[in-house]
């Protein structure tokens, strides 16, 4: 079985619809249109599709419950969740900038299978490069007549990661903050007449019932568009039978080259970091790999394990987004940890007191053992106390990443805990890669990333969240 395979992601990119056509584009959606909605998602569900935002959970079954929604109001929207944030990744806007018209393709097969007039891709305004190869397709889909009777609306939101939760999308969707709903889309979709327990109350355009709205990542659209061109058999014929179809990595951290390439599910991790991303420098181990910030560290013979969901599940981690930052055997994963708890309590909006106060004294327990070399009593404590209660009430799932990435971090690496605690003081600037740009085998990191503030607002300079230990005079 080839490492590479490129599917959805092409050697070169794709920038005109006569050039995506030649290349087997808008098959998908014309045999869509011929065989209707029960055979659409048939297909999907003989294939195999699963999300690929990082859940991993089955796409026909999800597209299934926004057709049985029972207070389903007089209009369904489908929406391109494409405001990818997690640290690590960069397969969205790979595939936005190399193939958008797949993309548009698979959201087009969602639209007419689900009964929606209106597509709506929802990315980050920062993102300049992929808006403008997306208004360059939604303009040649239109012109073509691939929009009749479909509406299709990109819009641009801020650059918060929780904007990514697909409830806090539609909240932006809506003209608000990234705030997470308690009900899910398929149950309370976007601008529903009925009160939810969200933040605020919604604007009410009229249309009565829930109007429950699909949302899916980019690289799931994509998916259902090559399952339609190429049938559930040949999309079963790779990867694994659990978890099969291609997918897109994004590799970064200690590695000779970063990158960002399509491969089968179910190769081990390893091989698919030591082949696509060279491995580690000369004399140098792999000590751990984060799958993003969703899932606890993988090491040992974890990195083993084929790169499925099952598998890395039951190796003690999580595939995720397929994002994996790879740290050598010179880093002290508790300034990884650090790390990973400040961007968590920044990005963290303040409505579950739990996660908000939880991610801080998280924070500021492993800023001292980081910057000081040394941690009081009290924050070693709070500490113990914070992960256990973190995802109390809470309303996503970033407290409970919080929880599990960090409580593995400290347990899987004692002596790094020992040898911070032990007065040494380590790295603050280790990285964490929120990613701007992949080029050329070198990773872009967000330089303002640390700059962030737990209110949204951005410092000049880097500042501490706590306190710095007080250390007694010696005697």
């Amino acid at each position: 079985m080839s490492m590479r395979t490129f599917h959805a992601l092409p050697d070169a990119p794709i920038t005109s619809l006569p050039s995506f056509l030649e290349a087997g584009g808008g098959l998908g959606l014309r045999r869509a249109l011929e065989s209707g909605p029960a055979a659409v998602l048939d297909a999907i569900d003989e294939a195999g599709v699963r999300g690929r935002g990082g859940a991993g959970f089955p796409t026909g079954r999800k597209w299934r419950s926004v057709l049985s929604e029972p207070t389903r109001g007089d209009r369904v929207d489908v929406v391109v969740n494409a405001a990818e944030g997690e640290p690590g990744t960069f397969k969205d806007r790979a595939l936005l900038r190399a193939n958008p018209y797949l993309v548009l393709e698979g959201a087009l097969v969602a639209a007419h299978t689900v009964g929606a007039s209106r597509v709506i891709v929802a990315t980050k305004a920062a993102y300049a490069t992929e808006l403008s190869a997306l208004e360059r397709a939604v303009g040649e889909l239109r012109e073509a007549g691939w929009l009749d009777g479909v509406e299709v609306v990109v819009v641009r939101g801020p650059d918060h990661y929780l904007y990514g939760e697909e409830t806090a999308l539609l909240e932006v969707i809506e003209g608000e903050e990234p705030l997470p709903r308690h009900l899910p889309p398929y149950q309370y979709g976007l601008f529903s007449a009925e009160p939810q327990l969200g933040w605020s109350a919604g604007t009410d355009d009229g249309s009565g019932g829930s109007n429950p709205s699909l949302v899916n990542n980019v690289e799931t659209y994509a998916h259902v568009a090559l399952v339609m061109q190429h049938g559930s058999e040949w999309y079963r014929s790779l990867g694994a039978d659990s978890s099969p179809g291609p997918t897109i990595v994004t590799i970064t951290g200690d590695v000779r080259r970063a990158v960002v390439a399509e491969v089968e599910l179910g190769h081990p991790l390893r091989e698919v970091i030591d082949e696509l991303a060279g491995g580690v420098g000369p004399g140098r181990r792999i000590k751990a790999v984060l799958s993003g910030v969703s899932n606890p560290v993988l090491v040992g013979d974890a990195l083993d394990a084929p790169m499925t969901y099952e598998a890395l599940a039951a190796a003690g981690g999580g595939l995720g987004s397929a994002g994996f930052v790879v740290y050598d055997d010179t880093r002290n994963m508790v300034d990884v940890a650090h790390q990973v708890s400040r961007f968590l309590h920044v990005e963290s909006c303040g409505q579950c007191n739990a996660c908000k106060g939880g991610t801080f004294d998280i924070t500021v327990a492993l800023e001292q053992l980081v910057l000081d070399g040394e941690i009081s009593e009290r924050a070693l404590w709070r500490l113990r106390r914070s992960l256990e209660t973190v995802t109390d009430g809470g309303r996503c799932y970033l407290p409970v990443q919080e929880q599990r990435l960090i409580t593995s971090l400290l347990q899987r690496f004692p002596d790094d805990l020992d040898e911070r605690a032990g007065g040494a003081p380590g790295d603050p600037d280790v990285v964490l890669p929120k990613l701007v740009d992949l080029v050329d085998g070198v990773a872009v990191v967000d330089a303002e990333m640390l700059l962030k503030q737990p209110d949204w607002t951005y410092a000049e300079t880097p500042v501490r969240l706590g306190p710095r230990v007080v250390r007694e005079p010696a005697v």
